[in-house]
């Protein structure tokens, strides 16, 4: 196979309405279909964060080939057709497994049944259409913080010098019982400032601000009653390091409140980091 290809990139992708995989009106959908001009690498395998992998412990999917998970309701009759049997990663769930327990995290579970939830695959679908890149999927424990998801991350770096490309995949603002379905591209101005507030301090490098969102941002439950769309964020900037250099790759807020903004971070050295 040759030697590794060392990756310095992490990603938080906001994937938003499952309709991603299907609506070209969605702005993201650009971005990721031209994914290859973000991120030209092809990486040995994939380890994807979603928030709709909710366990009260992490948890990762070990798996030969990946099915396709239908977790929404209500959707064209289209969406249920679609596939992404991209393979799967069993060596890479257990070189999760291992990463976090040797970094004090105790109990990780391995789900030998599990495949992609809309959260993983509609994404990926568009960022890597051939799905023959193997893919891991980790889940989120949204009854812990921010700095839980954080130091998970930072167990995760080293997985980075083994061409694995990490990815978080929530919406940077998440609260389905305030989407306003007429309002357009308008934000409602409480989602606004919380997005405008994510951004800065990612920007700033305010990191310990990220991980205590709830106490530091402005409308902070609002933007996210539940957390398990945000914390794969905290994840994602973990694993670029800690203190990575972010680079906002997508910004805009659909049906007043779900933003879609997502982010790149890049590791930096020790000489130049704070």
């Amino acid at each position: 196979m040759g030697s590794l290809m060392s990756l310095k990139n992490t990603f938080y992708i906001s994937h938003g309405s499952p309709t991603l995989a299907i609506d070209d009106s969605i702005e993201i959908r650009k971005v990721l279909k031209s994914w290859n001009q973000i991120f030209p690498q092809k990486p040995s395998a994939i380890l994807i964060i979603s928030g709709h992998w909710d366990t009260a412990v992490p948890s990762v999917n070990v798996v030969q080939r990946n099915e396709t998970i239908y977790d929404f309701y209500g959707f064209p009759k289209s969406m249920y057709q679609l596939k992404y049997p991209a393979p799967g990663a069993p060596e890479l769930a257990k070189r999760v497994k291992e990463l976090l327990q040797k970094s004090g995290f105790g109990r990780v579970d391995e789900d030998k049944r599990r495949g992609l939830d809309h959260g993983a695959w509609v994404p990926l679908s568009l960022m890597y259409p051939e799905a023959d890149i193997p893919v891991c999927q980790l889940s989120v424990q949204s009854d812990k913080d921010g700095t839980h998801h954080y130091n998970m991350g930072k167990a995760l770096a080293p997985l980075k010098d083994e061409g694995v490309l990490i990815i978080g995949s929530g919406s940077a603002v998440h609260n389905l019982r305030e989407l306003r379905v007429h309002s357009g591209n308008t934000a409602v101005p409480w989602a606004l400032e919380f997005d405008n507030w994510l951004k800065r301090s990612l920007l700033e490098g305010r990191y310990e601000d990220v991980n205590n969102w709830d106490k530091k941002a402005p409308h902070a439950k609002r933007a996210h009653p539940w957390p398990d769309h945000f914390y794969p964020l905290h994840v994602a900037i973990g694993a670029a390091g800690g203190n990575p250099k972010t680079k906002v790759i997508h910004s805009n807020i659909e049906l007043g409140s779900l933003s879609y903004a997502s982010f790149q971070f890049t590791e930096v050295s020790n000489s130049s980091s704070a």
